[in-house]
């Protein structure tokens, strides 16, 4: 079989740019449009996701193929719509109920600055998007079609911080509809958050969640050579300050030799099987000598997904927040609540896992060390030690709720770290908005996972984007949440999406 590294990256995908008018305007006018849209093209030429202009549309059938071509066309990872003129309705309708790719409706116009003292008519008959996107957006309400609405002129750059912010989101349900998951192993016995319908996982959002054997996995690595583990050590050497003990000739030296060995093992996996994400237990470890940490936490910086303990999930999460955040300072890493510093006034959430955590949300050197687990009686395994860097973050956590999938999450800013010098594992310290009390209280009157993906690399605004793409129920908390609304809110989700999904 052969191997397919991993790519995180906007690079080959496209959004087609689509303008809707109606032939009844004559010939100079439809050329005008197609102008001026060209021009507003070029006003999106730096975002990261290719903006591709399409022939102005102005009748039923040409708008259904292009959606058909869209659909059809794995590149084109959305849709941006502009009503440039007048384009009634009625047109769009079979073309909006067969795109099956994401849609932004951008209501702008040519103008910033209208030429009051040169207005005539037949400026108004070009001009009219003030109102030709309110018939456009009656449309795509009156059929339920799923879009995200920007208002404004593309020169304004909070027009096109939005528009980028929708591209990511966007690419990230593109990973997502490709994305091969391989669980090793279950997920951890008795825990219930962990669990889910992994068929409904593939309908709502495309992925594909199947479990393999973990000594397949051992025999990966077991098949790492002497010489691949010579110049991966030589890379952790380079990269990390490592520890004197597992240096070269010093006495656990065996100990990051098998946790090269690991990475080679699970990379090739990885590779050969084609797959964006995947999770471990250490309830179910096979031959392997340790739990993968150190192979985990560079795979995960490289932009693959994961979920410990089976959180196939999470995994999802890791790997959706990674392609959005491509190119982006900052990165995505699962993340747990581990405990609270409950100082009044000063509260904090200490955030970690047992060594799985990305150092991506770093910019400072880590250290490799190694350490007694405690659990999976296995040999203390490598990790890498850092604290995040201090930022805006966010935390989102993924629960299945029987009839629908929930993310819920939750604004934080990550801060500085007092010293943590008996804690070996890679950490996170934030304060949740709008306060520590709210947010935990919110958090588990939804029901939400204790595990999560912390991305510091994007916001809110792309998991309500991708939320939106994937018709998902999303609940924030932020700074203007309160326990008694976001309960409420909760009560009014709960009819909506029973009734939204079909009785």
């Amino acid at each position: 079989m052969s191997r397919s590294p991993l790519t995180t990256t906007l690079d080959g995908y496209e959004v087609w740019f689509v303008t809707g008018s109606q032939s009844l305007y004559g010939e100079e006018t439809l050329r005008q449009v197609a102008e001026q849209s060209r021009t507003v093209v070029e006003g999106l030429a730096e975002l990261p996701v290719r903006v591709v202009w399409k022939p102005v549309l102005t009748d039923p059938d040409a708008i259904r193929r292009l959606a058909l071509e869209a659909n059809a066309d794995d590149t084109v990872i959305g849709v941006i719509a502009w009503m440039h003129t007048f384009s009634p309705a009625k047109m769009w309708i079979a073309g909006l109920e067969r795109l099956a790719k994401p849609l932004l409706h951008l209501h702008t116009q040519a103008n910033v600055e209208l030429p009051w003292d040169e207005i005539d008519f037949d400026f108004m008959n070009l001009n009219q998007a003030a109102h030709g996107d309110r018939e456009f957006g009656y449309i795509q309400t009156r059929l339920g079609v799923p879009r995200k609405t920007v208002v404004g002129h593309v020169h304004n750059a909070a027009v096109r911080s939005s528009i980028e912010t929708w591209q990511r989101a966007a690419a990230g349900r593109q990973a997502a509809q490709t994305l091969k998951l391989a669980r090793f192993g279950d997920n951890m016995r008795f825990v219930a958050v962990t669990e889910g319908d992994k068929t409904e996982a593939e309908i709502r959002f495309g992925v594909q969640v199947n479990t393999w054997g973990v000594n397949d996995l051992a025999a990966a690595v077991d098949a790492a050579t002497a010489a691949e583990v010579d110049a991966l050590v030589e890379e952790y050497l380079d990269r990390y300050d490592v520890a004197p003990e597992l240096l070269p000739g010093a006495e656990r030296h065996a100990s990051l030799r098998d946790g090269a060995a690991i990475e080679l093992g699970l990379r090739s996996f990885l590779e050969e099987g084609g797959f964006g994400a995947f999770t471990t237990s250490f309830e179910d470890l096979g031959a392997l000598r340790q739990l993968p940490g150190l192979a985990v936490q560079r795979l995960m910086a490289e932009g693959y997904g994961f979920g410990a303990e089976g959180d196939w999930k999470t995994a999802i999460l890791v790997r959706v927040a990674n392609v959005m955040g491509a190119g982006l300072p900052g990165g995505a890493s699962l993340m747990e609540d581990y405990t609270y510093d409950l100082v009044e006034g000063e509260e904090r959430i200490l955030g970690a896992h047992m060594l799985e955590v990305s150092p991506s949300l770093t910019t400072a050197r880590p250290r490799l060390e190694v350490h007694p687990l405690g659990i999976g009686g296995k040999d203390d395994p490598v990790r890498l030690v850092f604290t995040a860097d201090p930022g805006p973050a966010v935390v989102v956590a993924l629960s299945d709720l029987r009839e629908r999938f929930r993310l819920v999450a939750n604004v934080v800013e990550n801060v500085e770290s007092p010293e943590l010098p008996k804690l070996p594992v890679g950490r996170a310290v934030w304060r949740p908005a709008p306060d520590l009390a709210t947010s935990a209280a919110c958090w588990l009157t939804a029901g939400a996972a204790h595990h999560t993906v912390m991305s510091t690399a994007v916001g809110i605004e792309a998991f309500q984007d991708f939320a939106d793409m994937t018709r998902t129920e999303l609940v924030v908390i932020d700074e203007s949440t309160t326990v008694r609304g976001f309960a409420d809110a909760l009560r009014w989700n709960q009819a909506y999406w029973r009734l939204a999904q079909g009785l």
